[in-house]
This record gives structure tokens, C-alpha cells and sequence, in this order.
């Protein structure tokens, strides 16, 4: 016996908790939420690890549709920690009334389209079945976790722990931790860890340009004049690039003087802010490779400024271009000059297996370790849907029609899986998250809602509109330095994954012009039965 809604949502952080919202309120649809974890908040709710923190700043990493949740909603600092943003995001699902249509404690495990219907067939983890007209997937960008297959790691007689399932009792103090991985969760648990830990052995994968987060408390002025201006500032982020809540820079990096230019690279190292650091400095950074090597020259000229020993320098400078996501830290390089951390570059000297006692690397050396951090990241974009049974129109599985890599339509939507809405979807905007997630979960619900005022069955998009949606996607990231890099947002850092493009790298403000060209064309490329 199924239970019928008009609309399954899967996840509970800002986007399905939106698009529930959404379908709800505006739409007048029963929706049924479900979530594996055991409150809200998604990303938010998972990723406690000692040092979590967005690096967007306070005033833009939250929703702009509840004007008087702005007004009212306080911050003291220029970021906000993880037990922050879970803060806030459960005075959200409180104050809009969600719970009563959240199920906590329930993972999806197969959702299939059914022809002969014409509605999407669910079965949780725990048994209950569920059908409804539309399926929203807000299963998280960057939550599918990835843990290298390391020899012996069976044996170790230690804890190990991936950053996104922290466990609440994990005691570090006084004991030898190793830490593998060094994107940005690796940066900053290892800058947080190793103040209170005996012994740090960091096994870096690949050496990585970071710059100062800068952040720090704000005054009240500070505050009160970011809630005066939100209509200003919200225009701006999303007619912007990335959303962050800055003007892009449109100065080129050689239209002026390399003293000039040093002293721009300065200021922006004082203040922080990785996006910053890329994008407010000059505006050609990630597409000009003289302007990148500048910015190489910069933060590597820092590095051996601050780090000590030669040696550990050397191999804290990375060898790839300054085109991956840009990171952000509170220390990470001063952290090598501890006695207690030690670096390990497991590129020069890889880990040959994983021992009863500790780590053992290709030298020969076992290092002793009591607790393992893998700070690995995610099969990101992709990931989640792998890894349920979702089936589109003839049993398609996922699976398999994204087995040469993930694609959409305008990254909300894919052929073949009818009444399908992704937020955060593949190839969708490289940027800020909650001004993306808004954008797509209000564009998507509109659609229901078009679908629901005609009186259609469904809707998808044609093959033909995502295949040219790639093509552009493919086209916008070659413009770019980026798909030099090997780098997770081309599905770099899984094994056996392709190399592709996961991202439209064009911009937000380019991205809902894209958006309101399709509805304003009666939905071009989504087809209607």
C-alpha cells in the first residue's frame, strides 16, 4: 500500500527545504520531505568537523526570500561556523512551519518513474512506499563521500573517520592524528586540529593556493548597514559572477603597473576571502595565464615567507595552475611551523598501506597514528544519484545515462526522467550556493506550477536541448584556465571518473538570463504531454 503526494522532495537542506516551501505555499501541492539525517540542515547537518565554516561571508550565505528574516536575523562575525548555519537553518524549517511535512530519519533507496501512470514510485530504507506527480532532488552538491580504497585499512587498530560523519564523542587531545586530503574541509580542520592535538602527520595529496579567510567579529554599525541595503545587495549578487556579495573586478591584470598590481594582491590577501582573492583582484585571473601566474607568484612568495623550514616550504607550493575552487584559511601554512605537525606529500611519497599501528608510506617509514582523518571530499554533483535506484521512462537507471558523465538541461532537469527537478543539479552555476538554490528551486516550482494551470501530464526536456545545454557548459569552462587543473569540479578526484564539465561557469546573473529566456519562450526545450 503506497501513500500518494503531489510532490516527494529528497532532502533537508537549503534547497529541498525551499522547494518544499514553495510547492506548498505557492503551489497549494501536498509534499512529502524525506531525509536519511536525523534533523535538518543537509551539508550543515553532516559536516561537523572540528573547524567547519562557510567561506562566504555571513550577509550572503542565507536566504534573501523571507524579507523579514533578513531584518531580524543576527550575525556577530564576517563568517559563519557550521553550528551557526545549523542554527539558522533550523529556525527556518521552525519559523516556516516544515516539520510537520519533513520525514527525518528515512533515506530514499529507489524512486522510478512509471509510464503507466505517469508518477514517480518511491520506497524509503524503511519500508514505506510513496508515489506523487513530481520528484524534487535536493540531495546535495558535495554529500556523496569518498573514501579511498587504501590498502589495509581493515587492519588499523585506530578510529577513522571521514569529515562528514563526525562522530559527537571524538576525543583529538593528546593523541596522533593523521589527516589525509587538503581541499578546502582538509585545510580547515587540519589549521583547527593542530593546536590541541600530540602529533599531526598531514598526507597531502596535492599542494594547494589558499589565502587568508580574514574573518573576525562585525561591529553593530557593520550590521545594521547591511539590513538597511539587502535590496542593493541582493540585486547585485545576482546580477553578479560568482554571488558572493562583491563587484567583480574589470580591471585586466596588465593594464597596470606590476607595483600596482602587487599592492592590489596585497590588500586582498589583508582583507581575505578566496573568492575574493580570484575575482575582486583582477578580471582576468582564472582565464589569462599570465594574470594566474601572477597571482601563482604572489601566494607562493607568501608561502616561503611564512613557512620556516625550506623543505616543508618546497612542498607546500603547488605545481598546477591557480584555477581550482578557491580556498580560504584561518592559518594554514603558519600551522607547518608547529613541533607537532609534520607533512608528508604523498605524491613524492605515497602511502603504500595502512597498518595495525598507523600509516605506512613508500619510504618505508610507518608513521604511528591513533586517529585517521580522511578529508577526502565527495563524488560531487553526480554522487547521490548514482547511488540510489533512480529510474527514468523504459527502467533507465542514472546509472547508466550518466555513465560518460553527468548532463542536464540548464541543470534543473534531465531528459528521459520526466516531472524531475534537480536543485543543484549538473552544470548548473559555479557559485555562492543559497542565491543558486533560490534561483532554481523558484524557476522549477514555476514550471510546476505552468504544468499544474495547464492541466499537463508531464514534463522533460528534449535530448536535443540538453545536449546543446553541455555543449555550452563545455564551451563557457574552455574559455576559462579552469579545466587545466585537476580539480573535483571536473571529477578529478575519483578514480576511474571522466574528466568532464559539472559546472556552467558563465556566471549567476548570465545563468538567470539563460532562465528567463526559456520560460519567456513558452519553456524552450522542455517538451509536454
Amino acid at each position: 500500500m503506497s501513500t500518494h503526494h503531489d510532490a516527494i522532495v529528497i532532502g533537508a537542506g537549503f534547497g529541498g527545504m525551499y522547494a518544499l516551501k514553495k510547492l506548498r505555499d505557492e503551489h497549494g501541492l501536498n509534499v512529502r520531505l524525506f531525509d536519511k539525517a536525523g534533523g535538518v540542515g543537509g551539508t550543515w547537518y553532516w559536516n561537523r568537523y572540528p573547524g567547519a565554516l562557510s567561506d562566504t561571508e555571513s550577509f550572503v550565505y542565507c536566504y534573501s526570500c523571507d524579507k523579514d528574516l533578513l531584518k531580524e536575523w543576527d550575525f556577530n562575525t564576517r563568517y559563519v561556523t557550521q553550528p551557526q548555519i545549523l542554527s539558522y537553518l533550523e529556525h527556518v524549517a521552525d519559523r516556516w512551519k516544515l516539520r510537520p511535512d519533513i520525514q527525518l530519519n528515512t533515506g530514499v533507496v529507489a524512486a522510478h518513474f512509471h509510464e503507466n501512470d505517469n508518477l514517480w514510485h518511491v520506497k524509503t530504507d524503511t519500508g514505506e512506499l510513496h508515489t506523487a506527480k513530481y520528484l524534487v532532488t535536493a540531495v546535495g552538491l558535495l554529500s556523496a563521500t569518498n573514501l579511498p580504497d587504501l590498502k589495509g585499512i581493515d587492519t588499523f587498530q585506530g578510529v577513522h573517520v571521514h569529515t562528514s560523519q563526525w562522530p559527537a564523542d571524538l576525543e583529538l587531545a593528546g593523541k596522533r592524528v593523521g589527516v589525509i586530503g587538503n581541499g578546502s574541509t582538509g585545510v580547515q580542520v587540519i589549521t583547527a586540529i593542530a593546536p590541541e592535538v600530540d602529533h599531526l602527520t598531514v598526507f597531502q595529496r596535492s599542494a594547494q593556493f589558499t589565502v587568508p579567510v580574514g574573518n573576525g567579529p562585525v561591529s553593530r554599525e557593520y550590521v545594521a548597514d547591511v539590513k538597511e541595503n539587502y535590496e542593493a545587495i541582493w540585486e547585485q549578487v545576482r546580477n553578479s559572477v560568482v554571488a558572493f556579495g562583491f563587484e567583480e573586478s574589470t580591471t585586466t591584470y596588465e593594464s597596470v603597473s606590476s607595483s600596482e598590481a602587487l599592492a592590489i594582491f596585497e590588500r586582498a590577501w589583508e582583507k581575505g576571502g578566496g573568492f575574493r582573492f580570484m575575482f575582486e583582484t583582477f578580471a582576468d585571473i582564472a582565464t589569462n595565464e599570465v594574470a594566474n601566474k601572477a597571482a601563482q607568484d604572489f601566494i607562493k612568495g607568501k608561502i616561503a615567507e611564512i613557512v620556516k623550514d625550506p623543505e616543508t616550504a618546497r612542498k607546500l607550493m603547488p605545481r598546477d595552475l591557480y584555477a581550482k575552487r578557491p580556498l580560504c584559511d584561518s592559518g594554514y601554512y603558519a600551522t607547518f611551523n608547529r613541533d607537532n605537525v609534520e607533512l608528508v606529500d604523498v605524491k613524492e611519497n605515497p602511502i603504500a598501506e595502512i597498518t595495525p599501528a598507523g600509516v605506512r608510506t613508500s619510504d618505508g617509514v610507518e608513521h604511528q597514528i591513533d586517529i585517521l582523518i580522511f578529508a577526502t571530499g565527495f563524488d560531487a554533483v553526480d554522487g547521490n544519484y548514482k547511488r540510489f535506484d533512480l529510474r527514468g521512462r523504459n527502467g533507465l537507471t542514472m546509472a547508466d545515462y550518466w555513465k560518460d558523465g553527468p548532463s542536464s538541461y540548464l541543470g534543473v532537469a534531465v531528459a528521459n526522467f520526466p516531472n524531475m527537478f534537480m536543485v543543484l543539479g549538473p552544470n548548473g552555476p559555479f557559485t555562492n550556493l543559497p542565491p543558486s538554490i533560490e534561483t532554481q528551486v523558484e524557476w522549477s516550482t514555476d514550471l510546476i506550477g505552468h504544468v499544474e494551470q495547464t492541466g499537463f501530464s508531464t514534463v522533460e526536456p528534449t535530448a536535443d536541448a540538453e545536449q546543446d545545454w553541455t555543449a555550452t557548459c563545455r564551451e563557457v569552462a574552455d574559455a576559462t584556465l579552469f579545466p587545466k587543473a585537476q580539480s573535483w569540479i571536473f571529477g578529478a578526484n575519483i578514480p576511474g571518473k571522466k574528466n568532464t564539465v559539472y559546472f556552467y561557469l558563465a556566471g549567476l546573473g548570465a545563468y538567470r538570463n539563460v532562465l528567463s529566456e526559456c520560460k519567456d519562450a513558452g519553456y524552450k526545450g522542455f517538451q509536454f504531454s
